[in-house]
């Protein structure tokens, strides 16, 4: 199992040190526990390396969760972990890759960090190995009728999560998947065809026919006759590096 690195921010130090003994439990490196907003940004900028997770408390002094997060320069992962379930849509608005309400347990901590380990393998992975590891799947399973049938991924111009539902756009057709979760997709298909546009929506980038610009500098982007996706701001330089457009 991959180990990740992480940073634990929380300003209760109860919470942050029985945070920090489940992730050093489930195989994690705590390399910073801190207890303040302005204390991880100067963490930050002092130290060099790469991090695979800032699991960060959104109530905090000296600045939300939710604003440290918007004046991280270049954002690593971010987990948002509170008793307060009622920022959750702030939070993946903000694209944090979970949600996590306390008290913690390891079996939705496991959860948590199944998805950060799944977005770590694009970047973890030198081409030496990518070239001994096996092909990715290319077709996957959907709903048809009373059975599943295999739609290929080159058919799919996008997916959609509604209500824990995964949905496989082709065309104007959608189709049932059997994830529940956008972060499920992203692991399945991690050689990095897709993008996350939305905080709920994973475009796969060939299937892009072209785009327009929006108020602000976003895109909306054709995927097929009649469809358009709008992709966030903060996935709008993202999507165009991936691209080739600078």
């Amino acid at each position: 199992m991959t180990s990740l690195k992480v940073v634990v921010v929380d300003d209760e130090p109860l919470a942050r040190e029985r945070l920090s003994r489940l992730l050093r439990e489930a195989g994690c490196e705590v390399v910073a526990e801190l207890g303040d907003g302005p204390s991880l940004l100067a963490w930050l900028r002092s130290s060099p390396g790469e991090v695979d997770g800032l699991f960060l408390d959104i109530q905090m002094p000296g600045g939300s969760g939710l604003e440290v997060m918007a004046e991280l320069p270049a954002t690593p992962p971010v987990v948002f972990v509170t008793a307060f379930a009622e920022h959750a849509v702030r939070a993946f608005e903000a694209e944090a890759v979970d949600y996590v309400l306390k008290p913690v347990f390891a079996d939705r901590l496991e959860r948590c960090l199944a998805r950060l380990r799944a977005r770590q393998v694009p970047t973890r992975t030198g081409p030496e190995l990518r070239a001994l590891m096996p092909a990715a799947p290319q077709r996957f399973l959907v709903k048809a009728g009373v059975g599943n049938v295999f739609l290929d991924l080159k058919k799919v111009s996008h997916f959609e999560v509604l209500d824990e539902i995964v949905w496989a756009w082709a065309g104007s057709q959608r189709f049932r998947t059997q994830w529940t979760a956008i972060a499920d997709v992203e692991a399945a298909f991690a050689e990095g065809k897709l993008l996350r546009i939305q905080r709920h929506q994973l475009l796969r980038l060939e299937a892009v026919l072209g785009y327009r610009t929006l108020p602000g500098g976003r895109w909306k982007v054709r995927v097929s006759e009649g469809v358009e996706l709008e992709v966030s701001r903060s996935a709008t330089p993202r999507l165009r590096e991936r691209l080739g457009l600078g």
